[in-house]
C-alpha cells in the first residue's frame, strides 16, 4: 500500500508541475528578458537592469502609471462601497425568486464580452453628449472611472456575498436581541465577519482596474493614457525590452496583490488564522482595511501632488503606435521638444496629449462617432480623401507653416487632397518582399511576386491579414489594377490568394517582426522602412521591390472641431510646421525608418550616416535614384473603394479566412481530443485511487 501511495504522489507532482510550467514558463522568460543586454528577444546576452533604468526614467511610463493606480484605486473603493450594500441588499432580500433574478443580472457584466460592454458604454456617454447638447466630449477620466466602476461591482458582490451566507445569523439576532440598533449590529458584529470578503473583493477590483485594457480602449478619451493602453501602443512593431520590464512589475505587483487577497479569503488554512483574528477583533480588522486604503489612496493622490502645473493650453494628437520620435534610445522627444520650444517661443506651457490607434479605420470610427475629438491626426492618403469628403478635416493655414517649401514637390497635390488644401506629408514609402537570404534562393527570388507562390518555401510564406493589402499583393503579381470595380479582377484576386493559402504560416500585421526576425519564417510582403527595422535583428534579411507594388502616404491634418478656438488652431498649425523643422523631421525619420518627403532630411549627413549604419543600402532602398515617385504613385496607389465594391473584397477575404481557419480548426480539434483524452484520463486515474484506496477504510 505504502509503494502505491508513493507511486500515485509521484504522479500527481508530476501533473501539478506540468500545469505550473504551462501556466507560468511564458511569463518567467518574458521577466528573464526584461533583464537582457541587448535590445533581442531571442539570444540573452547578459544580465542587465538596463531596460529598468529607461523605464524609470521615462515621464511617459509614470504618467501612464499615475493614471492607472489613481483609477485603480478610486475605482476599487467605490466599488467596494457600492458592492458591499449591493451583496447585503441582495442577502436580506425575502423573495428567492427576486433574489435569484438579481444575482443573475449582475452576473452578466463578468461573463459579458469586455469589447461589447466597452462599445455599449461608450455609445451611452455618446448618447448622453447629444441629448444634452453639449459640445466638448465627455470621455476623460470621469467616463473611465465610471466604466471600471461598472464592471468591478458584479466582482466585489460575488466575493461578499458567500461571506453573508457563511455568517452565523444567530449572532447578528443576539445582538439584536441585546439591544443593538441594525447599524450597529452590521458594524460591531456582520461588518468584522464578512471583511475578508470585503477586502478580497476590493483587491480583486484594484487587480481589474490596473489590468484592464479593451473597456478602458473605448472609455478614455484623449487626454491621457493609462498602463495597459502605453503598453499596447508600444507592440507596433515589437515587444521591446522596456515593455518586458513594465509587464514583469505589473505581473509581481498583481500576483503580490492575489497572495493578499487569498490571505483574506476565509479559508480553512494556513492562513486562515488571520481572518479569524479579524474576526474576532473589529478594531483590528477596522485598522487593517484602513491602512490598505489609506496606503493606496494616499500613494497615488501624491503622485498628483508632485506633478507639473497644469498647462495653459492643450493639443490632442491621435498618431499610429510607435510612429514619433518619443525619446526611447536616447533619441529627440519631439513632444517634449515641442512643449518647450512653445514656451520659450510664446511664454505659454502646453501640454500635448498623444494617443495612438492601431489603423486608419479604428481612428475613422473614434472620430467619427463623435464621442471624442483631436486635433492633429496622422491618416493614410485614401483615408485623407474619405475624411475630406465628409468634412471632417480643417483646412491648413499655411501662413503658419513655412517650412512646408521642405516637402518634395512630387509629394504635393496628389489625388487625395489636390488643391494641397487639407494635410501636409509626413512619411512615404512602399512595400516589396522581405525574405530570408540563408534560406532562399536568390534566382528565386528574381522571380518577383512569383516568389510568394513557390511551394519550395510552403510552410515559410507569410501573407498580411487584411483584405486591402493581400488582394492588392495578388493584383500587383497579375498587373490587374487594384483600384478597379469589375467583380472579374477581383475574383481573379481571389484565386491566387486561394491558390498561396496552403503554402501560408500565417496571416499576419505586426506579428511579421518576431517571425522573420527569429527565422521562423522566410518570405513576406512588407513595408520598406519596417524591412530596415527588422534587419537591424536580423541581418539575413533583404528586401526585394517588385515593378507593381503599393505606394503610399501618410499625412498630418487637423481635425475639423466645433469648439476649438482661434489659439487653438493656431498651435495646431504650429506643431505641424515644427514637425518639419530639421531636428523633429530627421528624429522622426531616424526612430521611423520610413522615406521622409522633407529635403533637410535627406540632406541632412548625420541622417545619411545613421541610414546607413543601419544597412549600406539603406538610402537606396527608400529614395531609389530616377524613381518618378509622382507617376508612380498615380499608377499604383490605393485609392478609396466605393460601398459595393468594398463590400465584394470583404465578402471575397471572408471566404479566404474561413476556408484558412478551416484548416487551422482542424489541427486544433485534433490538439484539442489529445488535452480532453489526457484530462479524462488523469479524471479516470483518480476515480480509480479513491476507489481503491476506499477498500481500506
Amino acid at each position: 500500500m505504502t509503494r502505491v501511495k508513493s507511486k500515485n504522489s509521484a504522479i500527481s507532482k508530476i501533473y501539478a508541475i506540468l500545469i505550473y510550467v504551462i501556466l507560468y514558463f511564458p511569463i518567467a522568460v518574458m521577466i528573464l528578458f526584461s533583464f537582457n543586454d541587448s535590445k533581442s528577444m531571442t539570444n540573452f546576452t547578459g544580465f542587465s537592469l538596463r531596460w529598468y533604468r529607461e523605464l524609470f526614467n521615462s515621464g511617459k511610463a509614470f504618467e501612464a502609471l499615475k493614471y492607472s493606480l489613481l483609477i485603480a484605486v478610486l475605482s476599487a473603493l467605490i466599488s467596494t462601497v457600492i458592492g458591499t450594500l449591493a451583496a447585503y441588499g441582495i442577502f436580506h432580500m425575502r423573495s428567492k425568486a427576486l433574489k435569484r433574478t438579481v444575482q443573475s443580472v449582475t452576473d452578466i457584466p463578468m461573463m459579458n464580452p469586455d469589447i461589447v460592454t466597452g462599445i455599449s458604454m461608450l455609445l451611452l456617454f455618446a448618447f448622453i453628449q447629444v441629448i444634452f447638447g453639449l459640445q466638448k466630449s465627455l470621455l476623460g477620466f470621469g467616463t473611465l472611472l465610471i466604466a471600471h466602476i461598472t464592471f468591478n461591482v458584479p466582482y466585489v458582490i460575488l466575493s461578499v456575498l458567500p461571506k453573508l451566507k457563511q455568517m452565523d445569523k444567530s449572532l447578528v439576532e443576539a445582538a439584536l436581541d441585546l439591544g443593538c440598533t441594525p447599524a450597529q449590529s452590521f458594524f460591531k458584529v456582520e461588518f468584522p465577519m464578512i471583511t475578508p470578503g470585503i477586502i478580497s473583493g476590493a483587491i480583486m477590483a484594484f487587480t481589474l482596474s490596473l489590468d484592464d485594457f479593451v473597456i478602458s480602449n473605448f472609455t478614455i478619451g484623449n487626454t491621457f493614457e493609462t498602463l495597459p493602453i502605453m503598453i499596447y501602443s508600444m507592440t507596433k512593431r515589437e515587444v521591446t525590452p522596456d515593455m518586458n520590464a513594465i509587464c514583469s512589475i505589473v505581473f509581481v505587483v498583481i500576483f503580490a496583490l492575489l497572495l493578499l487577497s487569498n490571505i483574506f479569503d476565509g479559508s480553512r488554512s494556513a492562513a486562515a488564522s488571520i481572518t479569524e483574528k479579524l474576526r474576532k477583533n473589529s478594531k483590528v480588522t477596522a485598522i487593517v482595511a484602513g491602512c490598505v486604503a489609506a496606503v493606496l489612496l494616499v500613494g497615488s493622490t501624491l503622485l498628483f501632488i508632485f506633478a507639473p502645473p497644469p498647462a495653459e493650453l492643450t493639443l490632442n494628437i491621435y498618431n499610429w503606435g510607435e510612429y514619433i520620435s518619443d525619446g526611447s534610445d536616447d533619441s529627440f522627444d519631439v513632444i517634449e521638444g515641442f512643449e518647450e520650444w512653445y514656451e520659450e517661443t510664446y511664454g505659454k506651457k502646453v501640454k500635448v496629449n498623444y494617443t495612438t490607434y492601431s489603423s486608419n479605420e479604428d481612428m475613422y470610427n473614434k472620430i467619427s462617432s463623435g464621442a471624442t475629438e483631436y486635433d492633429i491626426i496622422i491618416p493614410s492618403d485614401y483615408m485623407i480623401a474619405k475624411m475630406a469628403s465628409e468634412g471632417m478635416l480643417e483646412k491648413l493655414d499655411f501662413s503658419l507653416i513655412p517650412n512646408y517649401k521642405y516637402i518634395n514637390d512630387d509629394l504635393k497635390g496628389l489625388y487625395y487632397d489636390p488643391d494641397e488644401c487639407y494635410s501636409v506629408p509626413y512619411t512615404y514609402g512602399v512595400f516589396g518582399i522581405i525574405y530570408n537570404s540563408a534560406k532562399v534562393d536568390e534566382a528565386d527570388v528574381e522571380a518577383g511576386w512569383d516568389l510568394m507562390t513557390n511551394p519550395k518555401y510552403s510552410g515559410k510564406i507569410l501573407q498580411y491579414n487584411n483584405p486591402r493589402d493581400a488582394f492588392g499583393v495578388a493584383m500587383y503579381a497579375q498587373n490587374l489594377d487594384v483600384n478597379s470595380k469589375d467583380r472579374a479582377v477581383w475574383q481573379q484576386a481571389f484565386d491566387w490568394l486561394a491558390k498561396q493559402k496552403p503554402m501560408v504560416q500565417s496571416y499576419v500585421m505586426d506579428e511579421i517582426y518576431n517571425k522573420m526576425e527569429s527565422g521562423e519564417a522566410y518570405i513576406s510582403s512588407y513595408y520598406a522602412g519596417d524591412f530596415l527595422f527588422m534587419y537591424e535583428n536580423n541581418e539575413d534579411l533583404a528586401f526585394y521591390q517588385p515593378e507593381a507594388v503599393n505606394y503610399f502616404i501618410d499625412a498630418m491634418c487637423i481635425t475639423k472641431k466645433p469648439t476649438r478656438d482661434a489659439e487653438t488652431y493656431e498651435l495646431c498649425n504650429l506643431f505641424i510646421n515644427y514637425m518639419l523643422s530639421e531636428e523633429a523631421a530627421v528624429a522622426n525619420a531616424e526612430m521611423l525608418c520610413y522615406a521622409s518627403p522633407n529635403s533637410l532630411v535627406i540632406e541632412n549627413e548625420e541622417y545619411i550616416e545613421y541610414m546607413s549604419d543601419i544597412h549600406e543600402d539603406a538610402m537606396d532602398i527608400l529614395y531609389p535614384e530616377g524613381l518618378d515617385f509622382k507617376a508612380k504613385y498615380e499608377q499604383y496607389a490605393y485609392l478609396g473603394l466605393d460601398a459595393e465594391t468594398n463590400k465584394l473584397m470583404n465578402s471575397l477575404w471572408s471566404q479566404l479566412k474561413v476556408s484558412a481557419e478551416e484548416d487551422e480548426v482542424e489541427i486544433t480539434n485534433y490538439i484539442s481530443l489529445g488535452i480532453l483524452a489526457v484530462i479524462a484520463g488523469t479524471a479516470v486515474f483518480f476515480f480509480i485511487r479513491k476507489k481503491k484506496r476506499a477498500k481500506y477504510y
